[in-house]
């Protein structure tokens, strides 16, 4: 299993904090937030890394992590000259998949908890995850029949059929690449990870894993400051 972080994108939500840095090297309390989705795939067993990363802050995120020796891995950078989607993460790293399996994690997202065991045991077809949250309609929504069978995952919809988000972690066998290149540019202009995620539901090959652990997209302020908040609570505890 090898691991992205795509940590492209202009982050234009967060302005100013934005202006003279990208939202992946902006503080969550002591440590800057790649570090998160970083320890998420190196706890999860996995050591061979590439970073994604926009052209403007190549040279941040080299000084800043180096080869990945620090944190018992392996990294790799490429870099995303305009947010195409999240999707296009598989075609910028196409010759880093080769014929492996990959878990992708978006560079702002923010886990406390353990994936090592659904990782590990991942074989083939793709997998994601899901958590109920207040406001689906910012998410890809995924809608269940009444046995509480995955029929339809809908992205940013005005009227969610649940309330159950697709998180920003995705595992998928090397089938992903040629998949995104298939894949058409939404209304957006980009190619959507969910239109993917159904490519696989159609094929009956897709597994949702629900889970209730913490987990924030911090790419507002109000998400920022509610995970630096969280993860300064948590360590001060672990201090005591």
């Amino acid at each position: 299993m090898k691991g992205i972080i795509l940590a492209g994108g202009n982050a234009t939500r967060l302005r100013p904090l934005t202006k003279v840095t990208c939202k992946q090297l902006l503080p969550v309390y002591d440590r800057p937030m790649i570090y998160y989705p970083i320890n998420t795939l190196v706890s999860s067993g996995i050591r061979d890394i590439l970073i994604i990363v926009a052209p403007t802050y190549s040279g941040h995120f080299l000084n800043l992590l180096g080869s990945g020796k620090e944190f018992g891995a392996n990294f790799s950078f490429a870099i995303q000259d305009s947010p195409r989607g999240l999707a296009d993460a598989f075609i910028v790293g196409e010759d880093f998949i080769a014929n492996d399996n990959v878990t992708m994690i978006l560079g702002d997202n923010i886990f406390d908890q353990d994936f090592s065991k659904e990782i590990k045991s991942f074989k083939s077809g793709a997998m994601i995850f899901s958590k109920q949250v207040p406001d689906p309609e910012r998410f890809g929504v995924v809608e269940f029949d009444k046995n509480h069978k995955v029929i339809n995952i809908e992205e940013k919809p005005q009227k969610p059929k649940s309330n159950y988000c697709v998180v920003g972690l995705y595992a998928y066998d090397p089938r992903c690449v040629q998949y995104a290149k298939e894949l058409k540019p939404s209304a957006r202009g980009e190619i959507e990870i969910t239109d993917l995620n159904n490519r696989y539901l159609r094929g009956g090959e897709l597994k949702v894993n629900l889970f209730d652990g913490l987990w924030e997209d911090a790419g507002t302020f109000d998400s920022l400051i509610r995970v630096s908040n969280y993860m300064a609570s948590k360590q001060n505890k672990l201090k005591k």
